[in-house]
């Protein structure tokens, strides 16, 4: 009995607590997030390996001789390439890209690259963050990423509208890698929410698809622009994963481990019903196809598998402690792994030996499952009382249970009015008048809107 008493109840309890953490942390792996996900299917999943190609070419000085060899044939014609803008074009307000015309598979593609760790205005941009002071369409977004995206669309605005003028049938397709797909994310949504700029395009002929994207939106965008915008991860890779201010990462760029275990930590602490009721979280946007190719407790690379959804709750909310979590982050390794799932999926086609009538049949099949699938989605961000969220209605609006719609085509009010009224404003003028500064220097709305009253 005295040594029973004797014994250091409370810090028994903490160690057994802590090694119950460590164990559950240990155990979770990336293949956890997604397992509940179905899969993706070549046709869905073809265009990724392609625009990883695209986006790696942006890095390029002479693409007729490229300093990356392109995997499973996906290689540039330098012939098709309409633009290339610099650092010394963009004067640092957004990270380099290029404008390409595929005539293969009737498609103008704008490629935007990732981080340049020696840049100090990528850098620039990513520290922009003012969380929870830029409001969009309704949601929060990331500030610096959404001024990029506003001066390369005002950059470059006449030239995309002739193009999608002059070739009707091509789609319009944004992609971008890391910092790059943050601002292509977000360049999604600015032409959504004004098509008239690029001579009314329809909404159906838009896409982005976002390569390790960086938390840019709020959940409720994430999950309403679903429909055009897809994000890609490849296994473990971090950034996709961490709520934390993209500010907090760069500081500590030389002790990321040290951070994202920290951060791991914090997170297990936090009630998932608190994260989804934070309506200034940003998280990953759009559709998630999550590259799978590592398994627990075994070595090496394994055949990769695609699973895709569009998730609300567990979006990627556990940072995987993983010594991959950073190398999965890198656009090379993305580019080779989903050529590698792609040709898996493709050969599995081909044993299966489908005719082209019912491959067309099943084309239309998943895109009636995606449509199904993101109405699910937002009806489930209206159960779950996401901030903001809207449940879809047959007429292609959004409407929430007030009764109240907004089209998804359009807006805040303010925003596309004042768009209109001013075509030849610039984009970081406009978003610049919306809001004004505060004693401290931080940014406010002059007019708050409608729908955030509550906040």
């Amino acid at each position: 009995m005295s040594i029973f008493c004797g014994l250091p109840i409370l810090e028994c309890v903490y160690c057994i607590a802590c090694a119950r953490w460590a164990w559950k942390r240990c155990l979770h792996t990336a293949g956890h997030d997604s397992e509940t996900w179905g899969f993706a299917t070549a046709e869905e999943f073809e265009p990724v390996p392609r625009l990883c190609r695209y986006i790696l070419s942006v890095y390029e000085d002479d693409l007729r001789h490229p300093l990356w060899e392109p995997s499973g044939g996906y290689g540039i014609n330098p012939d098709l390439i309409i633009l290339k803008r610099t650092y010394e074009h963009t004067l640092g307000r957004a990270p380099p890209y290029q404008l390409y015309l595929d005539h293969d598979l009737a498609d103008i593609v704008l490629a935007i690259r990732g981080l340049n760790l020696a840049k100090e205005s990528d850098y620039a941009v990513l520290l922009d963050n003012k969380l929870g002071m830029r409001k969009l369409d309704g949601g929060y977004v990331h500030n610096g990423l959404l001024k990029a995206a506003g001066w390369v669309l005002d950059a470059e605005c006449d030239i995309l509208k002739k193009l999608v003028q002059d070739y009707p049938n091509y789609t319009l397709t944004f992609a971008g890698h890391s910092l790059g797909a943050g601002v292509a994310a977000l360049l999604t949504m600015l032409v959504v929410q004004n098509l008239d700029r690029l001579g009314n395009i329809e909404r159906k002929r838009i896409r982005c698809y976002a390569m390790a994207s960086a938390r840019c939106m709020s959940l409720n965008l994430a999950v309403r622009y679903a429909d055009v915008i897809n994000s890609v991860v490849l296994q473990d890779d971090f950034l996709p994963r961490t709520a934390t201010p993209l500010e907090d990462i760069f500081k500590s760029l030389f002790c990321l481990p040290c951070l994202l275990c920290l951060r791991c930590m914090r997170d297990t602490c936090i009630s998932e019903e608190k994260m989804l009721k934070d309506p200034r979280r940003l998280y990953a946007p759009g559709r998630l196809y999550h590259i799978v190719e590592r398994k627990p407790f075994r070595c090496g690379r394994y055949p990769p598998v695609v699973r895709t959804a569009v998730p609300v709750d567990g979006r990627f909310e556990h940072i995987v402690l993983s010594c991959n979590a950073t190398s999965d982050h890198a656009i090379i390794w993305i580019e080779r792994e989903s050529s590698r799932a792609l040709e898996l999926m493709i050969e599995k086609d081909h044993s299966l030996d489908i005719p082209p009538r019912q491959k067309m049949e099943q084309q239309e099949s998943i895109a009636r499952e995606h449509s199904e699938e993101h109405k699910a989605a937002l009806r489930r961000a209206v159960t779950l009382a996401v901030p903001h969220a809207f449940s879809p209605s047959q007429y292609g609006t959004f409407q929430d249970e007030e009764g109240r719609q907004s089209h998804s085509t359009g807006g805040d009010s303010s925003f596309g009015s004042s768009n209109r009224s001013k075509a030849k404003e610039s984009w970081d003028e406009l978003i610049e008048r919306l809001f004004e500064k505060d004693e401290q220097g931080h940014m406010l709305l002059k007019k708050p809107l409608t729908d955030d009253s509550s906040m």
